[in-house]
């Protein structure tokens, strides 16, 4: 339903090495970039960070966040960890989590500028026959 996501931020060239390599374990990467902005995707732009010099960090309490998508448990680990050693805040360390429908395994970190960006990742249950 969602084709792409953009959030603002204040340094682009920084945010752009910082999103180079938190973006790496999920298995996005660097695809397009323009004055003003860089988009990251697998196979055309979904995320896209936008400069916005002036602007102030992001509140924590404003309730939005971006969820993107991990191919596994060990790659929202790296997500979370590499995000902490690059300059982003935990926000919701990785863990098991319950959705309103379904368990998951996710991370919450915050960014350079406070922009919440969350990785997910639905393993799937064993069976206990």
């Amino acid at each position: 339903m969602i084709d792409h996501v953009s959030i603002a931020v204040s340094d682009l060239d920084a945010s752009a090495v910082f999103y180079d390599r938190v973006l790496e374990p999920l298995g996005l990467s660097r695809m397009v970039e323009r004055s003003g902005t860089v988009g990251f995707g697998k196979k055309y732009p979904e995320f896209w960070i936008n400069a916005r010099p002036k602007m102030s960090t992001v509140e924590d309490d404003t309730g939005n966040h971006v969820c993107l998508r991990a191919p596994t448990v060990e790659a929202v680990t790296r997500f979370y960890e590499t995000a902490l050693a690059q300059g982003g805040c935990d926000d919701g360390a990785p863990k098991d989590r319950q959705a309103t429908v379904t368990r998951y395994f996710g991370a919450f970190i915050r960014d350079p500028d406070g922009n919440k960006i969350e990785a997910v990742t639905f393993p799937r249950e064993k069976s206990h026959a």
